[in-house]
Order: structure tokens, then sequence, then C-alpha cells
């Protein structure tokens, strides 16, 4: 699964690169993994309503720390089904803004199992760049 996320991402920067537009995708395509091009008036939600997947999704897959605020242009992944779910026992590096709340959320785990996992005592303890290991489901 890593390495399709990382072909993917690969074809999309040479796309980019070359300055060729993004095809939208046709109806059997939409239910596959793909990646989208944020339009002026589009949302999280709009976004998730035309790919048939939820927004949450959507914004774990991005490690969105806030779904309200994406910008035209942006590059998001849109995950089919659930999403792509991290590696087993990988780690993360704390950055700003970020609290173990909404780390919890992008990785669809409690914060306390992840502070737990990091020997952390006070959930809004944490600081930017620290190494957090996500532990396993």
């Amino acid at each position: 699964m890593k390495r399709a996320w990382l072909v993917s991402i690969i074809v999309s920067a040479l796309v980019f690169s070359v300055g060729l537009a993004p095809v939208s995708a046709a109806p059997a395509e939409l239910a596959s993994a793909s990646w989208h091009w944020v339009q002026p008036g589009e949302t999280v939600f709009s976004i998730g309503r035309l790919y048939g997947v939820n927004p949450w999704t959507i914004s774990a897959a991005n490690r969105l720390a806030n779904p309200n605020r994406i910008y035209v242009g942006q590059h998001l992944y849109i995950p089919a089904g659930h999403g792509y779910p991290p590696p087993c026992g990988s780690y993360y590096w704390v950055k700003p803004g970020d609290s173990l709340h909404s780390i919890g959320r992008a990785y669809g785990m409690s914060p306390w199992a992840i502070a737990s996992a990091n020997g952390i005592y006070n959930l809004n303890r944490i600081y930017s760049g620290q190494r957090l290991l996500i532990p396993c489901h």
C-alpha cells in the first residue's frame, strides 16, 4: 500500500511540475483512491460528497488540522473507502498548533493511547518538534 501511495505522489508531482491540468474523474474512477485539486468555493464536505467519501476521512488522510481551512489549488488525497492507515508503530513529529486530540483524530485513535505510548501524563503538554510514537491499534 505504501508503494502505491508513493507512486501516486511521484506521478502527481510530475503532472504538477509539467503544468498539466488535472483530468476530472469519470464516475467509475471515483470509487478508487485519487487526487483532487481544490477549486474556488469547494469545501472538504463538498469534495467528500463529490467522491462519496466521508469528509473526516479526507481530513485524516491529508492530516488537516482544521478541515475548514483548505485553499484553492491545494492538492488533496482522496482515499478509497476509509483512507490509508498509518504504518503500525510509526512516528509523528509534532507541528505548531497540533494537540494530542488532533493527532489522535488524524490516526483514528484516542489521545490517551498516544499519550500512554509516549509516557505523557498531561495531554496538554506536547511541543513542536517532539517525536511521538503512534502505537498499533
